[in-house]
């Protein structure tokens, strides 16, 4: 009752055979089978060619003076966007305070 089911696989022989056999110690064994295996060839692993790089002194300065040029035009960059966003917020904040007092002046007459 409490011994598991074993399924059976049908061949297209028509010969019947179990997928797992259970040994007598409980673990499972495959099912042998009667044709030889060969291991798939394993493909050499390519070599990676890793390009050497040499820097001249002028071809240092040149990579020297393209970072420092990209670094000041991305700070330029982020420094306008932050003063949009200022000058943004002290207009949106001029107009609450116009607006505020239109509505003041509306309920005091």
């Amino acid at each position: 009752m409490f011994q598991p089911r074993i399924p059976v696989n049908p061949l297209p022989t028509g010969i019947v055979s179990p997928l797992i056999q259970p040994t007598a110690s409980g673990g499972i064994e495959p099912v042998a089978c009667n044709h030889d295996h060969i291991p798939a060839p394993v493909p050499a692993a390519p070599r990676a060619q890793v390009p050497a790089v040499r820097l001249t002194p002028t071809g240092l300065v040149t990579v020297v003076a393209g970072g420092a040029g990209l670094v000041l035009i991305v700070g330029a960059v982020l420094v306008s966007l932050l003063l949009a966003v200022a000058i943004s917020a002290a207009s949106v904040a001029v107009c609450a305070v116009v607006l505020r007092s239109l509505l003041n002046g509306q309920h005091k007459r």
